[in-house]
């Protein structure tokens, strides 16, 4: 019943209620709805998908259920499965090749996805399949260099006519319809659906449905949804009702699917052949496949001997010899000439040479004054234009390209040069390489060492020169602030240390148990060692400075990379006693006697 009506559905003859029966009738082998795909780090640079928490879309397929077309594979197979050599080359609108950049794209997203979700079980052949009956593998492989459409794929408008009915969700952003949606891309998504699984495979910073690679990558993790595995027709069959619901879809997916399964050839990009027959398409008007035998003449009927052939008025009576007629002279066809096939700039390239850039260095949190170009030379050492050269940072460094990214790619100019966009280092030091190789090509990369080291200083002094003093228990002021330079030029970013030593003479820099110490004024933390670093302007205030519980010098040593260092001499003296005053005594009362007093003296009588 549903093959019957996907037939009806793909002459475009049916009714609003046919539709709805046929909806109905193949929604029992939808698959279920999908769930988002798992993050894909296989890039390099970050987890791909965008919106992967979120539902597909409402509509139940990636394509909406848009037409496809319909040409089955040769008849001719190959007889050895895994074959690509060696097969038979057929062209015309079942063409059995597949353009080189699509070819790399499906075998891409099949090894990226295999890494990631290897339970998936997901084919490049499967993908190739689908690729074929949506786009017919786009466009016969019409891309540039970075493998986007020359100009955008649209399926037609999906207004209920014919069709579904889904209105606009993406502003015509990529259908150019703000009314209503329609499929896009060699893969055939809908806008929705898009919004979901879009990918950015080829990471040049955004996700396309009109670039093969993007849209490959999200197909394949599309068909792998719902932790299907692949090698399982069940999951299979699901997966591919996923992606359109049609048994007839479904059928012809699987023809071509087992086809390149038996093996298939490469093609130049934009040498393929778009299939004409579409299934919302007439039947018996198409144009006929160069594959299709050609019509037999019906063989003559012999005259029954003694019967008279009937003549036209005016021609030969019975018995009489006809007179032979001259045939027609004819006008030999014209052989139009064969344009040799162009071969994509990436095919072309033989190897990259590196070009002399200098030494690739720079100190921490800056940006290397040089980055890493590459030529893409042929056979011949010509310079290949129009190539697409992957820059890839690697190794334990968080040195990035602008704009954050550890991958970017570059497409070569009319010199054949490709340069990288400029670094930029971050905190860590030491070595690591950038590596150059061709997009959707095996060959060696081109390597490019680096190396980032720290920021130097080779003086250090203070910007005061008061004595820091301060008693037991109590803090030292003012701050202590120290100014950096590198050749008399000030040091921003240098990591200075600085430590408290018990005293000058410490040349082993210990920290002193009893010495000065540091203290957080958020924390309340104390410490005797801490690293700064230098603000714009080469300067550094270290934390406030207290005393500690013994009088005595100590040194507040600074070192800081390149051999700049200074010490700072810090006094703490014990507070000043007061000294404790002699109680006086009280006087003592004269004693008395016991009798009579004394009588004074009598002035004697006189005489």
């Amino acid at each position: 019943m549903s093959a019957h009506l996907g037939r009806r559905l793909r002459r475009g003859a049916t009714s609003g209620a046919v539709v709805a029966a046929a909806v109905a009738a193949l929604a029992a082998s939808q698959a279920p709805e999908a769930i988002p795909p798992t993050a894909d780090n296989a890039g390099g640079d970050r987890a791909i998908g965008a919106g992967d928490t979120a539902s597909p879309s409402g509509d139940h397929s990636a394509t909406g259920d848009s037409p496809y077309y319909t040409e089955l594979p040769p008849l001719t197979t190959p007889n050895k499965p895994g074959a690509s050599i060696n097969l038979p080359v057929i062209t015309g609108p079942a063409e059995a090749g597949i353009p080189a950049s699509v070819l790399s794209a499906y075998k891409r997203a099949e090894q990226s996805i295999r890494s990631t979700d290897p339970g998936c079980n997901l084919p490049w052949q499967l993908l190739a399949g689908i690729g074929k009956v949506e786009s017919g593998q786009a466009r016969g492989g019409r891309v540039d260099a970075n493998g986007t459409t020359f100009s955008p794929i649209l399926g037609p408008v999906l207004n209920g006519v014919g069709f579904a009915d889904i209105s606009d969700t993406d502003g015509g952003a990529y259908d150019n319809d703000a009314t209503h949606d329609r499929a896009v891309g060699p893969m055939q998504f809908i806008p929705s659906t898009w919004a979901t699984w879009g990918q950015d495979a080829n990471s040049d910073g955004k996700k396309d449905p009109n670039n093969i690679y993007d849209a490959a990558q999200a197909a394949g993790l599309y068909l792998c949804a719902n932790d299907r595995n692949l090698a399982l027709k069940a999951d299979l069959d699901r997966a591919i009702l996923s992606y359109n619901r049609s048994r007839e879809y479904l059928n012809t997916v699987l023809s071509w699917f087992a086809y390149y399964q038996r093996g298939t050839h490469q093609i130049p990009d934009g040498t393929g052949v778009l299939p004409v027959d579409r299934s919302d398409g007439p039947r018996g008007n198409r144009p006929t496949s160069p594959l299709s035998p050609s019509p037999t003449s019906p063989a003559p009927q012999p005259s029954t001997p003694g019967t008279p052939r009937p003549t036209q008025p005016g021609g030969p009576t019975e018995g009489s010899t006809p007179t032979p007629t001259p045939p027609a002279p004819t006008t030999p066809p014209v052989t139009p000439p064969t344009k040799p096939p162009t071969v994509p700039p990436a095919v072309r390239v033989a190897r990259l040479a590196p070009v002399a850039t200098g030494q690739l260095t720079a100190v921490t949190e800056s940006t290397f004054a040089k980055s890493p170009a590459v030529a893409a030379l042929d056979a011949s050492g010509t310079p290949v234009p129009g190539v697409s050269i992957r820059f890839e940072v690697t190794g334990a460094t968080d040195t990035r390209f602008s704009g954050g990214a550890t991958t970017v790619t570059v497409t070569t100019g009319s010199s054949g040069i490709a340069h990288a966009p400029a670094l930029r280092a971050g905190q860590k030091v030491g070595s690591f390489t950038v590596n150059a190789t061709v997009s959707g090509r095996t060959m060696n990369a081109t390597v490019f060492a680096a190396t980032v080291t720290e920021r130097r200083a080779d003086a250090l002094v203070r910007t005061a020169d008061d004595t820091l003093s301060a008693t037991t228990g109590t803090a030292f002021t003012p701050k202590v602030q120290v100014k950096a330079t590198d050749k008399g030029v000030l040091a921003p970013g240098v990591l200075v240390t600085a430590v408290i030593v018990a005293s000058a003479s410490d040349t082993e820099g210990a920290e002193g148990a009893d010495s000065p110490y540091f203290k957080d004024a958020v924390t309340g933390d104390t410490f005797r060692t801490v690293s700064l670093k230098t603000n714009a302007d080469g300067l550094i205030t270290l934390p406030a400075l207290f005393a500690g519980d013994k009088a005595g010098e100590y040194v507040i040593r600074l070192t800081a990379p390149g051999g700049g260092n200074t010490d700072v001499k810090l006094t703490v003296t014990a507070p000043t006693s007061t000294p404790t005053p002699t109680p006086t005594p009280e006087p003592s009362p004269e004693p008395t006697s016991s009798g009579t007093e004394s009588p004074e003296a009598s002035p004697s009588p006189s005489a």
